[in-house]
């Protein structure tokens, strides 16, 4: 996909992949909010950087893993498991992350607010 086709005004251009770790996560200012940025083996996903039981910014600092084919992170503080693919606490469902859409387009990360 040619980088002419993704509309500037809804995705913001990031970093390139190559910028990102495996089975690892990044934080990055986008628009003003912090994003934990995570690319795994076969994919990239975006969820809020805040960790919403403590407020602190930590959550691209957290513990990648799954719950079945769930791909998810645990929190760096107190170790509650949320889904990477809709940001949602898997221990306690009342509780989000927020989620980004991610496209990469000619090796660079593109996100935009998937909740809105």
């Amino acid at each position: 996909m040619s980088a002419a086709l993704v509309p500037e005004a809804a995705w913001i251009a990031v970093c390139t992949v190559d910028r990102l770790w495996i089975d690892r996560g990044a934080a990055a200012l986008v628009e003003g909010e912090q994003v934990a940025i995570f690319r795994l083996a076969d994919e990239i996903l975006a969820v809020g950087h805040r960790d919403p039981f403590t407020g602190s910014n930590v959550m691209a600092r957290g513990l990648v893993g799954s719950r079945g084919d769930v791909p998810t992170v645990a929190s760096p503080l107190h170790k509650q498991v949320f889904d990477l693919r809709t940001g949602q606490c898997l221990d306690d469902p009342e509780v989000t992350l927020g989620r980004w859409d991610v496209r990469v387009v000619d090796d660079v990360v593109w996100l935009r607010r998937g909740d809105a």
